[in-house]
């Protein structure tokens, strides 16, 4: 039997709900299939400020490393406390983010299934800045390093899922300093790829063809602040944060997280859609090499959605989040 430890972070808002129903997903599969779980839960976030004075506790990232992998739900205001340190500190470099449309969920275009790899530990996100008396400033970071990395990775996602265009996107017509070092990046890894197309697009004509022609993306790879905007686009093709997940990924430790926020006004009211969640414990399979029972969960997934009948407010009905997990168990 394949026995995991999970570093469990349901922090704020709605975390804690979503996280209960991924939770009941996953011990569902103990009963079903030859694997066991063991969940360390780890309290960070807005909540545990306010109470102590601190968003991430001393040693949280270590448990983090002690585990074999994390399960994130959801952290408010102190997101820059709690997400960034983990991501850095483990050296996180890749935020994968799927976007893809699912059955009977509200989306603006059809047949989009793109796959978002950002670089996720360097760029505008390195907090690297001053502030003074009427001005701010924070410096940009991009390294040839970080960048081949990330372009090596969405290179190989194509390969290995058989996707079959890898876009980068950047805006080094302007930004040349810092967008050149990661074009540039981007080319090199390229020319070890004649199989994949590769092609590349900038950050303001890559927001209006997502809009219009999401079809013409399958990969697309790009820096942390681009890709984090360039993802929440994404998922408003495909219907919202509430089905999108995302997994932060290195080469020794990864933690998996729905992307939406805290939405404190559904907080404890049962009324939050834990999809993104039960789909990023499903990345998380995947990730473990679990890929059979990552493809059942996905599939338990499509089929609540295909019957429509347990489906959240935001999906047009009235069931509460465990109605769901527990649906989606019915179908495992």
């Amino acid at each position: 039997m394949a026995k995991y430890k999970i570093a469990e972070i349901p922090g704020d808002g709605i975390g804690p709900d979503v996280m209960a129903a991924a939770v009941k997903v996953l011990e569902t599969l103990e009963e079903t299939r030859d694997l066991s779980f063991e969940f360390n839960r780890l309290v960070v976030g807005d909540e545990l400020k306010e109470r102590t004075g601190v968003a991430l506790p001393p040693g949280t990232i270590d448990e983090i490393r002690k585990s074999d992998v994390a399960l994130f739900a959801a952290v408010g205001d102190t997101a820059r406390e709690v997400l960034l340190p983990i991501r850095q500190q483990l050296d996180l470099y890749v935020n994968l983010r799927p976007a893809k449309v699912y059955p009977n969920v509200p989306h603006l275009k059809e047949d989009v299934d793109i796959v978002m790899v950002r670089e996720n530990t360097e760029g505008i996100y390195k907090m690297i800045g001053d502030r003074g008396d009427g001005w701010g400033i924070n410096v940009r970071v991009i390294t040839a390093k970080a960048s081949e990395r990330i372009a090596r990775y969405a290179f190989e996602y194509a390969v290995k899922y058989d996707r079959k265009l890898v876009t980068s996107v950047h805006k080094s017509n302007v930004l040349n300093y810092s967008c050149g070092v990661f074009q540039e990046a981007c080319q090199r890894v390229a020319e070890e790829y004649p199989g994949v197309e590769f092609n590349e697009v900038l950050v303001d004509a890559c927001a209006m063809r997502l809009i219009l022609r999401p079809e013409a993306f399958d990969v697309i790879v790009t820096t942390n602040l681009f890709g984090d905007i360039l993802s929440d686009e994404a998922a408003g093709l495909v219907g919202g944060l509430g089905m999108t997940p995302s997994g932060n990924i290195g080469d020794d430790h990864a933690m998996f997280e729905p992307i939406h926020g805290t939405a404190p006004r559904l907080a404890g009211t049962g009324r939050a859609n834990p999809m993104a969640t039960i789909l990023s414990a499903g990345m998380m399979l995947d990730w473990l090499g679990e890929k059979d029972s990552a493809a059942v969960v996905e599939k338990a997934v499509i089929d609540v959605l295909k019957e429509a009948k347990t489906l959240t407010p935001d999906l047009g009905g009235s069931a509460k989040t465990m109605d769901v997990a527990s649906a989606v168990c019915e179908k495992l």
